[in-house]
Order: C-alpha cells, then structure tokens, then sequence
C-alpha cells in the first residue's frame, strides 16, 4: 500500500475534521486544538506554492467554523501577497485587523496582519494609513500581552518611517530605538541567525528613511549599526553566504550618498570605491542604486553607463512602464545623459518616455477601475461563504427537523386520517419556504448593496490624509463629512522642505464613477506636486490627463496652493471652485480670483495663475459647496452671508477649532435634514 507524504496526511487529517464537525452540533468555543491543526494545513500548502488552493482551503475552515473570520482573512491576504497582487493582499489584511479578537491565537495573526499590512502602507507612501493600523497594534499587545520582539520591533521600525516622512523626527526616532531594543531582544533570545537578519533589514529601511528625507547625519548612526549587525550576523554558523555580499554594497551605497549630502565628497568617494568593490556592484539593482551617489555628486556619465542596464533590471523586478516608474526610473535617466553631453542618447530616452507616457497614464486609469472591480468581485465570494455557513447551519437544522417529523408522522399514522394531515403539512411547508426564500433574497440584496457603498466610501476615504504635520509656523486641519452614498470631495496636501502643495477639490456627479475620478485627480495632484510645478501647471496637466477619452464629460472643481514656509508667498490657481475665505484681526472676505474654467473638460486648456507676497498671519479657509449650500427641513442654503460673518469671529483660532466650528453650525442649521451633499473644510493658516 502506497504511504500517505506529511501534506497529504495533514490534508486528510483535517479534512476528516471538518466532515465531523459540519455533522456534529453547533459548538460555542473553538479548541486551540482545531485552528492549530488548521494553520499548519495551510502552511504547508504555502510550503508547495498552492496559493490559490490555500485560498479555498480557507474559505472551507471559516465556513466549517475550524479558524476564526480574522484567521481566514490573513491567510487569504498571505496567499494574495506571495502572488504579488498587494492590493488585494491590503484588502484583507485591513479585513483582519477590523475583525473581533476572541482567543490568544487570533492576537497573534492580528500581530502578523498588522506588520505586514503596515509595511504595504508605508512602502507605497500612504504614512497616515500606516501609522493608524501600526499604532493600536502595538497598544493591542501591550494590552493583552501578546506579541513577539520581532512584532514590536518590526511594527516599531514603520512607525518611525512614517513619522519622519511626515516631519515629526523626535517621535521617529524615540521609535527607531525602542526597535532596537526589541530587535537585540530577539537575537540574544534566538540560537539561529534569523534575528540578526531580521535586525539588519530593518536598519537598513531607517537608514534609507533618513536618507530620503535627506537627514544625513542622523542616517551616518544607523549606517554605521547596519554595517555592525551585519558583522554579527556573518559570524552565525547557520548565516547565508550571499546574503554577506549584498547588503555590505547597499552599506556603502548608503554611506556614500550621506557623505555626499554632509559636503564630504572625499569620504563619499572612498565609500563609492569599497562600494565597486563587491560583487553586488555588478548587478543590475547595484548599477541602479549605485546612481543615487553618482547623480548627487554629478558624476553624470557615470550614471548614464549604468542606466544601460535600467531596462533588464526593470525586467528582473518585474516593473511595468507606469507612471511612477517613469518618475524613478526614467526621468532621471534622461537627465543623467542630457547632464553628460549625450544628446542622442538623451534624445532617443525622451521620445521613449513620451511614447511610454500616455499607455502609462490609460493603464493607471484601467488599474484603478480593474482594481475596484475586482473588489467588488470580491464581494460575492464573500456572500458565497456566507451562504455556505448558512447551508451548514440549515443542514443541521433540518436533521433534527427529520427526526421530529418522523416521530410526528409515526403517531399521525395511527390516530389522524394520514392523507388529510399530510397534505396540511405540506401546504404549510411550501407557504413558509416562499416567504423564507423571499426574505433570503431581499435581505441578501441589500446587505450587497450596503456593502458595495461601504467599500467604495472607504476607498474614497483612505485616499486624504487624516494626519496632519507637526510643523511649527504651520498649521492647517481639513476634513470631509460625507453624505449618505458615495461621492467626488477631495483634498489632500503635499509637504516638501519648505514647500507646501495643497489642493480641495468637488468632482461632479455622485456614486462609484464620481469616486473613480476623484481618485484619479487625487493621484495625479500628487505625482505633479513631487515635481515642483507651479499650481496652474498642475491644473493644466491634471486638465489634459483627464478630460482624455472622458466620453461621461464629469470633471472636478478644484482650488490648488503652494506656499513659501520661509517667505510667506502662496501661488495659487483656481479652476471653477468657489472663492476660498481670506481673513485677519480686522476681518476678512472671499477672495477675487481670474476666472478658470473646471478641470477635465477640455483638453488642451492652459489654466492661469495668481499669487500672493505674503499671507502670513492671515486665516486661509477653501470648501465645498456642501458648505456654503446645506439646507435645512425647509430647504434654505447656510449661505456666503453667514459664512463669511461666521468666519470673521474667528480671529486667531486655531485651525481645527475653524474647521470644527463651521461643522457645528452646519449641523445647527440643517435642524436634522439628511446632508444633501458632501461638505469638505480645510484651514490653514502660516507664521
């Protein structure tokens, strides 16, 4: 007889479980037992690469009530990770994290989904995300108890990654060294080398932190500790050879571009050679990060050798030609070869990224109308489990249910007319399965539906920031109170150095469509502003990007800002908004601006725009026209009258003390109205 292998068994094991459980009764507690042996089902389907069956295998434990909905949700966010779609691998990590904790076993997949859930945020650059899902993780587990050095020092590392991005550097660093901490914790704890590893790549990524935020002597200290863990790590017996290598060529890189950034171009030089020397050197990802140093120290024809291998490594990377790939990749590579004199090269790298641009610009729209599809598609999966759960329960049901009527039937037989009974019986069952199957299915519907705008709202609103910087001489607060479906506000604002980008914008129409070109516009403003253009640039590019093959003609509203922290000058540009609010001590009113046509519904335009010398002191308030245009139960708007009397008593408040204020008497003027749209605020004011 043929021997079951260890992963069949397990299989079989399991398997064999749920059968006895879905027969059995309905049990109140789960066993540790059971979502053990269930996890260890699933990890060695991970072992064999079988995602797509780790998946099903999940769907079938939470439905047999094997593993909790938190439990299923990681392993369906693991597999969908490993497959390298990260957008639906975030979408059911942020499942898992919402769903309740009951037992220590779902603590620790809580603790594993809200790592990497972090990680995802923060690799795409959504701070505010990152930090609201890493924060309470790590207050959950002081809490209960629960979690492992390497959760904390991990989840720790994020947090300070996203806070120095968003300029709260003493926080940053109170949590890069709590995660050393636990960092040093884990390896004296570990006889294998994994904790040394685990060390080293997270110094790595607060070096490169501090680097991008251009703090470079703060980077020199955790260069120097990466180059000291790694050290550690090679004396393991168990350590990997080519891991050595790598990591000792990304040390030098680093330390070369934070010389270079500290006016040390002699000890970045020498850093660059002991760089050239390692093999990694010689790779496509070492020619390519090998560019950060060289660009920086305008070793431009260097830079532009080295980017003859952008293209394989792009490859190697599995990297399409998208818009952010364009900004990171092959811009600079133009600009390395315009900078070193090679006009050919230079010019053949500019008609390609021309060519590249527009497939670009319709593959980020399709990604994001294929990406809300496929979460919606989503949907019915989950009302499929849901159905399945419900299947099991009635199965169970009914099997008691046969065994009373049998006993029912046995004693009808011999004391009632058994045709006349019968038929009564039957009649009353076909009656309540009519209403129960109509009650099924309108309550099924509108639960979709309910759960489709859920979806969509949520989007919406992971896309603006919620966390504003501690900035001092700056303070600004926005929000959006949303009305019951779907809709286009948008905000959103962009802190670089000592120039803030921001814009508040209202697109037209309501629903999914109108959120799909919110979040277009919301994208674009974003990778326009990283470029430093001037606001009515911004506002004709972000024009000529959507009112292409714009067949519904919707377009977007939208006040766009840049201002000087240091001199105190904001360039704006309004297209089709409603005048922003500019006020002081004195008083204030709504600002006379040139007029603009929207955005997205003529290609072609140039937007005009304005500035100002100095606002500084001065109160800033742009809004939508959920602001000035809430009615109340006898439909009269709050009005510009009362907006502007209203604003002109604020003084010097602060700016979310603004912001808030002008929602309470929104909501005391509306005397209960359901919103009839959107109201989004934002106030900033600078010193």
């Amino acid at each position: 007889m043929r021997r079951l292998s260890k992963y069949q068994f397990s299989i079989l094991f399991v398997s064999l479980f749920v059968a006895v459980v879905g027969c059995d009764g309905v049990k109140k507690h789960r066993q540790p037992l059971k979502a053990s042996a269930a996890d260890s089902v699933l990890f060695d389907v991970g072992t064999q690469k079988d995602y797509e069956q780790m998946r099903h295998l999940a769907d079938s434990f939470e439905v047999a009530g094997v593993i909790s909905p938190l439990n299923a949700n990681r392993w369906r966010g693991v597999s969908y990770y490993h497959e390298g779609h990260y957008r639906l691998s975030e979408m059911y990590y942020k499942k898992a994290v919402e769903c309740k904790i009951e037992n220590n076993e779902d603590q620790l997949s809580y603790n594993k989904c809200a790592r990497r859930l972090s990680e995802l945020l923060l690799v795409k650059g959504d701070y505010e995300s990152a930090l609201r899902v890493a924060i309470p993780a790590v207050k959950k587990m002081d809490e209960s108890g629960i979690g492992s050095d390497i959760d904390y020092a991990i989840l720790l590392n994020n947090i300070g990654c996203c806070q120095l991005n968003l300029g709260q550097d003493k926080e940053a660093n109170e949590s890069f060294l709590k995660a050393r901490e636990h960092y040093a914790n884990r390896w004296q704890s570990d006889s294998t080398s994994r904790g040394f590893q685990e060390a080293v790549q997270g110094t790595v990524y607060t070096s490169m932190a501090y680097i991008n935020t251009r703090r470079y002597a703060e980077s020199i200290y955790w260069i120097d500790r990466t180059e000291m863990l790694l050290g550690k790590y090679r004396q393991c017996p168990d350590a990997r050879t080519d891991y050595f290598d790598e990591y000792q060529g990304r040390i030098e890189i680093m330390r070369a571009v934070a010389k270079q950034g500290l006016n040390k171009p002699d000890e970045a030089a020498q850093a660059y050679q002991a760089f050239l020397k390692t093999d990694y050197s010689r790779t496509g990802p070492g020619h390519i990060n090998a560019n950060d140093y060289l660009v920086a120290a305008q070793r431009y024809g260097e830079a532009a050798y080295n980017y003859r291998f952008l293209d394989q490594t792009l490859e190697h990377w599995g990297m399409e030609p998208s818009l952010d790939n364009i900004q990171l990749y092959m811009l600079p590579k133009y600009r390395a070869n315009a900078e070193a004199g090679r006009r050919d090269s230079a010019r053949v790298m500019g008609e390609r990224i021309l060519m590249l641009l527009d497939s670009a610009i319709t593959e980020q729209k399709n990604s994001s109308t294929a990406e809300l599809a496929t979460i919606y598609d989503t949907q019915g999966k989950e009302a499929e489990i849901a159905n399945q759960q419900a299947k099991l329960s009635r199965q169970r049901l009914w099997a008691t249910g046969v065994a009373l009527v049998l006993i029912i039937v046995f004693f009808l037989i011999y004391t009632l007319h058994r045709r006349s009974a019968t038929q009564r019986l039957t009649a009353a069952h076909e009656k309540l399965q009519i209403a129960y199957d109509q009650l099924e299915e309108a309550t099924a519907l509108r639960e979709r539906i309910e759960s489709e705008l859920r979806i969509a709202r949520d989007i919406q609103m992971s896309m603006v920031p919620n966390i504003f910087p501690d900035r001092e001489g700056l303070d600004i607060y926005a929000s959006i109170e949303p009305a019951k479906e779907v809709g286009g506000d948008l905000y959103g604002y962009l802190l670089m150095g000592d120039e803030l980008y921001f814009c508040l914008g209202d697109v037209s129409g309501k629903g999914v469509p109108a959120s799909l070109f919110m979040a277009q516009a919301t994208r674009l403003f974003r990778t326009l502003a990283t470029q430093h253009m001037m606001p009515a640039e911004i506002a004709t590019r972000l024009n000529s990007a959507l009112s292409e093959d714009n067949e519904q003609g919707m377009f977007v509203t939208m006040f766009i800002g840049r201002i000087d922290l240091k001199k105190g000058c904001m360039d704006y540009c309004n297209a089709g908004h409603n005048p922003p609010f500019m006020g002081d001590l004195s008083g204030g009113s709504f600002i006379d601006m040139l007029p603009n046509a929207p955005i997205g519904l003529w290609p072609d335009l140039e937007f005009d725009g304005e500035r100002m010398d100095d606002i500084r002191g001065r109160l800033l308030v742009v809004y939508t026209d959920g602001l000035n245009e809430a009615e109340n139960q006898s439909q009269e708007q709050f009005g510009d009258d009362r907006l502007v009397e209203l604003l002109q008593t604020m003084g010097d408040a602060k700016a979310q003390k603004v912001v808030e204020t002008l929602r309470a008497a929104v909501e005391e003027h509306r005397q209960g109205a359901e919103p009839n749209d959107d109201m989004t605020i934002m106030c900033l004011r600078i010193s």
